[in-house]
């Protein structure tokens, strides 16, 4: 099956992608030397392998294969951002040349809660790259094999019903800690209730995300951004965000409060002003301590 989605403004099909990628090697997500950008999804249908192609600067091609393929294919437009509303938003002074270049940049609502929230959950109180890894070793040994003509490797998403039945082995090899994996595995146990927040207003899908064991605040925004399309929610309680906030927009450093107030301004567009600060290499603040060291859950 094959679509062809055109808009009637700027889009940047990549960019707007982008932060469904979890790490370099995610399985779910690839990006060819042809410019072609493959992911995968499980829908209630079944699943899909999605190539999509930039043919302009205002539409994209979209190739899908799978029994989830015409379940996904009329998911197209909301995917690429077309429900994004970014309609009287003014990017901070330093921000301009970001947004510039960044003008086709949307952001995605994939509308499948568990395929965001378990790599959140991995992404908890750790170091992105050892998240990363364990995101990659439970997608290679539980996740399915990609419907279609998919690069080798790209793989689907566990079923909730899988995710659930992983051992607690397995967490472990991939360096998941006990915390973080019964948080995961509660989260599939209760998919099917938590699948229903995309359709909720965000401070009530957020909210019931929230119900659960193990998710906060920053796991829920995580998971609003991607599968919520939601523009305003800002990850407080990341590491390293609040000093790259404050250091993009004052050259300073700053905590999580003083992250919300920089952003207050640009409320509902909160989101958007984090993506454009990390398009523009996600400044840091100058260093005061040694690089802390990865932490490797499998040795414990």
């Amino acid at each position: 099956m094959q679509v062809h989605h055109e808009s009637q403004r700027p889009l940047d099909a990549a960019l707007t992608l982008a932060p469904l990628r979890h790490g370099p090697f995610d399985p779910t997500v690839r990006r060819t030397r042809d410019g072609a950008l493959w992911r995968t999804s499980l829908l209630p249908t079944g699943p899909v392998t999605q190539r999509i192609v930039q043919d302009g600067p205002f539409s994209a091609v979209v190739q899908l294969w799978g029994d989830g393929a015409r379940e996904a294919a009329d998911a197209i437009p909301v995917l690429l951002g077309e429900d994004d509303d970014a309609t009287g938003f003014a990017p901070p002074s330093q921000l301009r040349d970001s947004a510039r270049l960044a003008l086709g940049m949307r952001i995605p609502r994939t509308g499948r809660v568990l395929e965001s929230l378990v790599p959140a959950v991995l992404e908890q109180r750790v170091q992105s790259a050892m998240a990363h890894l364990a995101w990659r070793a439970l997608l290679l040994q539980h996740g399915t094999p990609a419907p279609g003509p998919a690069p080798a490797g790209l793989r689907v998403v566990p079923s909730p019903r899988a995710w659930a039945a992983v051992p607690s082995w397995d967490w472990h090899r991939a360096g998941v800690d006990p915390g973080r994996a019964r948080t995961a595995v509660a989260c599939a146990r209760l998919a099917a209730r938590l699948e229903t927040a995309s359709r909720l207003a965000p401070d009530e899908a957020r909210a019931l995300l929230e119900k659960v064991p193990g998710v906060g605040v920053w796991t829920s925004a995580e998971v609003a951004q991607r599968a919520f399309g939601d523009a305003d929610a800002v990850s407080v309680g990341d590491f390293n965000l609040p000093a790259a906030v404050g250091w993009a927009l004052t050259g300073e450093r700053t905590d999580d409060a003083g992250m919300l107030r920089l952003l207050a301004p640009y409320v509902p567009h909160r989101h958007r002003v984090v993506r454009l600060i990390t398009l523009q290499g996600r400044p840091r603040a100058p260093r005061r301590g040694p690089r802390t060291s990865l932490a490797d859950y499998r040795t414990f």
